[in-house]
């Protein structure tokens, strides 16, 4: 029992199951699930759709931060992304045509992938500190996001790009499926092969790594690489939900919840040792709590504090610390100091 709950996954998935019993509760029609067109709707159904741009962030956050980094220009890259697949988009003769979505989601992922390899080299190559490799990227992302869009929102009408985000394949959303993929792919490439085992050797002790002949600088600069192209894809899925380019808007604040999630998934900011499925959990986690503010009826200028403060309980519940604090606490009193046989006892 006490090897159970010490599982890294069993705290984060309590709080999940937590806030989805908050909300059956106050909204019983929450784990309702209905067919329409042989289409499924409902709360669950809208938390796998609204959490695919967040799941592909951080599931890119998560390899970052296992490698003792950070990558706080995802955001950014994301607003990129989109004006990239839009203006082009926007520029073509027949908006609707298949090859001309399929050139545009190439071109603005690829273009992802290079700002990934530029962090990267920033971090891995001239050893600049990671937090500020990329905030370079941040602050000046959105920048460049606005001068591909002339400095306005582009907006496109385009069917194929916007099943991307609002279409469903097997009665789900298609959104659902892209974020499942990159699951699956990067689980395969980090829990099949010994990719994972290097990633985490490199986040414990990267010059020891170095010295027994892993290749760090491969493995780190590999990290933002993926993180810069999975920010892409993200890209891709928020301007198709809304059908515009909003440099100013896209990816806002996102890197902190993927962070978050990275966290509350059992994932330590320290590097080293990292979990898929916790972050997977700890994306779901994010999403689920979103939805209980709006559903509460929360005002958007006090939903902040509000998360904050239920994501602090789901932290101190995950804190070992914390819980042994209690633990002492529940069992009495601290232990009296034991005192010698021979000791003298002073009148």
């Amino acid at each position: 029992m006490k090897r159970f709950l010490t599982h890294r996954l069993v705290w984060p998935i309590a709080a999940l199951v937590a806030l989805i019993a908050i909300n059956t509760i106050s909204r019983p029609s929450f784990l309702s699930v209905t067919v329409q067109n042989g289409q499924f709707y409902g709360s669950l159904i809208d938390i796998l759709r609204n959490s695919a741009p967040l799941m592909l962030v951080a599931l890119g956050m998560t390899l970052v931060i296992a490698t003792r980094g950070i990558d706080l220009s995802v955001g950014a890259i994301m607003a990129v992304s989109g004006a990239v697949a839009l203006t082009i988009i926007e520029a073509a003769p027949d908006s609707g045509n298949l090859g001309v979505v399929f050139t545009a989601i190439a071109a603005a992922v690829g273009v992802a992938l290079l700002l990934g390899v530029w962090n990267g080299f920033l971090v891995s190559v001239l050893g600049i500190q990671p937090i500020i490799a990329t905030l370079v990227l941040m602050l000046a992302g959105r920048g460049v996001a606005l001068l591909i869009t002339g400095g306005f929102i582009t907006t496109i009408n385009s069917d194929p790009y916007k099943f991307i985000a609002g279409g469903y394949v097997l009665g789900l959303p298609f959104a659902f499926f892209v974020a499942l993929a990159a699951v699956v792919v990067v689980g395969v490439l980090e829990r099949r092969t010994a990719l994972g085992m290097l990633t985490e050797a490199v986040g414990i002790n990267p010059e020891a790594s170095r010295l027994a002949g892993v290749r760090s600088r491969g493995i780190i600069w590999g990290a933002y690489i993926a993180s810069g192209a999975l920010a892409g894809m993200a890209g891709i899925l928020y301007s198709s939900n809304i059908m515009a380019a909003d440099a100013n808007a896209a990816g806002l604040y996102i890197e902190l919840d993927a962070i978050l999630a990275v966290v509350l998934g059992g994932t330590s900011l320290a590097g080293g040792t990292f979990s898929i499925a916790g972050t997977v959990v700890g994306v779901f986690t994010i999403q689920t709590l979103k939805s209980t503010i709006t559903f509460l009826g929360v005002p958007p200028a006090v939903s902040p504090v509000f998360m904050a403060a239920a994501v602090l309980v789901v932290v101190l519940l995950q804190s070992r610390r914390f819980r042994a604090f209690f633990h002492t606490a529940g069992r009495g009193a601290v232990r009296p100091l034991s005192r010698r046989p021979d000791a003298k006892v002073l009148s």
